[in-house]
């Protein structure tokens, strides 16, 4: 009774605290000289964390980090619709107009088919470590149960930088398309300023506005936001419908013509970039842990909405295609441009508001999502746990929200479209690289399970998966591409992916799994290389730079943190056994 009343005296904590045991816990950081010690170990440590994987249950035990839950109340419904909100103006409406023009010509819409194919099968790969692992981590916690802590850390840098650039680029586009309402000038709110370099001297508060305005919608409810996402994107879904049907009657099949006029490999330099357009679908994921019934509603959700906006926006790049020759297509605000050029001001608007709500969405939903993403991050400690705390009321991670909003709307003010696109792009590509190849090594490997002989030429047909990708990739964006070569190179491919599959797998999914194991894991994987390989240099520097920065950040801080957590959940448990075994006695 004592301990009971005890327990019901004890003070609820604040949600809104900051001191640095909040954010700091860990052992590693009570005072400089354990700081001190723990540098001093960085590298056994490192070592360790390179070779540790989490579990399905960990990674659903960390869920008490939170403090409290997040509120169950996403239906199949609920999914779709966000999986169409979130995806649906990410892109279709931000570079369409960008590429077809610069890059692919009509031709885009070969970029969108091939793009979501790629997309498609990086969906299979999430929906089945979605249904088995239900947490609001995502990717990050697939990578971590399946390749490891500091895999995991690679995706989550990744995931932080795509989540903030992407909400940054989405916030500029709405900007542009709200200007081309008022002026054929879309830079028109934009404030110029002339010794700041070019891509970075046109300021944009308006993009600010909009973002802040985004998340602060995200945080006040999952339920709220979903409900009000998918009353507006059924509005929205029927205006697509219209311009589809327009761009039919009003277009010109001689407006395809030439239909390459950047050759083959413009195509798929437009499919990497436009790769955005699909981006968003992983917020599904991690929404898992809020939705009700995942083992029945994800695939419904996932799967389904995402088939049916492929084909959408196929049809959308097309009708742009036949209403304008693509040399004369708006690079910032196309569909709007278009129908004004066709004489239709009136449907200028209408295209205008359904990509303004398009892309609002995007950011509430993208808002959304990346928080649960930070959510789980802050769980295993990787960054401060402070960012893992679930409002009482709203049952929502404001702080995580807040880490991704700030920095997005300081970028959004600076940077402009065609900056942001491509590192967003590359960011994307090799998370879902990395998911495919999570899958593989979940069905070809357990540990204390898997024989050695299995376990290596699991790694050898896998080492000859990626490497026969990277090949294809290097010959194609040769200055001399040789057909020979190619072959040689996807012969190899089918050969190492044939080998996995006769290999005996070592876990059945539950549930629901992506058929044709290791097949279409291995298409996503080679695929995937392929498009990031299209992309310029620029996005591979930008990319290496920003993780060059958050390894630091990992050595300084996020080793230690989660080297503290994972030795003392291991002296836990030991305890704990102890004391079992000698109650039993």
């Amino acid at each position: 009774m004592d301990d009971q009343t005890q327990k019901h005296e004890q003070p609820t904590r604040s949600y809104w605290r900051w001191s640095r045991k909040d954010f700091f816990p860990e052992e590693s950081f009570q005072d400089m000289a354990s700081y001190r010690n723990a540098i001093s170990h960085t590298y056994l440590r490192l070592k360790d964390r390179l070779l540790t994987r989490s579990s399905d249950q960990n990674e659903i035990f960390l869920l008490q980090e939170s403090e409290n839950a997040l509120k169950k109340c996403l239906t199949w419904w609920d999914l779709a619709w966000m999986s169409f909100g979130s995806v649906v103006g990410s892109g279709i409406f931000v570079i369409t107009g960008l590429e077809a023009r610069q890059t692919a010509g009509p031709a885009i819409i070969l970029s969108y088919a091939v793009s979501g194919l790629s997309a498609l099968l990086s969906v299979l790969c999430y929906t089945e470590f979605a249904i088995e692992i239900p947490v609001a981590g995502g990717s990050f916690s697939y990578l971590r149960v399946e390749l490891g802590d500091f895999v995991a850390f690679i995706a989550a840098a990744n995931i932080l930088l795509e989540s903030i650039v992407g909400a940054a680029g989405l916030a500029r586009s709405w900007s542009s398309y709200f200007a081309s309402m008022i002026s054929s000038n879309t830079d028109f709110l934009r404030i110029r300023v002339s010794h700041f370099a070019e891509g970075f001297n046109l300021l944009d508060p308006i993009a600010v506005v909009v973002l802040l305005i985004a998340d602060g919608i995200a945080v006040s409810g999952t339920r709220r936001t979903s409900i009000l996402n998918w009353v507006s994107s059924a509005l929205s879904f029927m205006i697509i419908l219209f311009i589809i049907v327009i761009g039919f009657i009003r277009g010109k099949s001689s407006n395809l013509v030439p239909f390459f006029p950047f050759g083959g490999r413009g195509v798929f330099k437009a499919a990497a970039v436009v790769f955005w357009s699909y981006t968003g679908f992983d917020t599904v994921a991690t929404m898992a842990e809020e939705t009700k019934n995942p083992t029945r509603d994800i695939p419904l959700g996932f799967i389904g909405s995402m088939s049916m906006i492929t084909v959408v926006y196929c049809l959308m790049a097309l009708v742009l295609c036949m209403m304008q020759k693509y040399r004369e297509i708006d690079p910032n605000a196309a569909y709007s441009v278009v129908f004004e050029s066709l004489g239709m001001k009136w449907a200028k608007y209408l295209v205008s508001i359904c990509a303004l709500k398009g892309m609002t969405t995007s950011m509430l939903i993208g808002g959304l999502g990346q928080a649960r993403y930070m959510t789980q991050i802050a769980r295993s400690h990787m960054i401060p746990p402070w960012f893992a705390l679930v409002h009482p009321r709203t049952g929502t991670p404001i702080n995580a929200t807040l880490l991704l909003a700030i920095p997005g709307a300081l970028i959004a003010l600076f940077s402009s479209l065609d900056v942001l696109s491509n590192i967003f792009s590359f960011s994307t590509l090799l998370i879902f690289t990395l998911i495919a190849v999570a899958l593989l090594v979940r069905r070809y490997y357990v540990k204390d399970t898997t024989v050695k002989g299995d376990l290596i030429k699991f790694q050898a047909c896998l080492f000859v998966i990626i490497g026969s990708s990277i090949l294809i990739t290097v010959l194609w964006n040769s200055s001399m591409t040789s057909w020979i070569g190619l072959a040689v190179a996807a012969s190899i491919w089918f050969l190492g992916t044939l080998g996995m599959g006769l290999l005996p797998k070592q876990r059945v999914p539950s549930v629901w799994g992506v058929p044709l194991v290791p097949w279409l894991p291995s298409l996503s994987i080679g695929m995937n290389l392929f498009l990031i390989g299209s992309l310029g240099w620029e996005a591979f520097w930008r990319f290496f730079v920003c993780s060059a920065v958050m390894l630091i950040y990992y050595l300084l801080v996020g080793v230690h943190a989660t080297y503290d957590v994972a030795h003392q959940n291991q002296q836990d448990n030991k305890t704990e056994e102890g004391f079992i075994n000698t109650g039993t006695d």
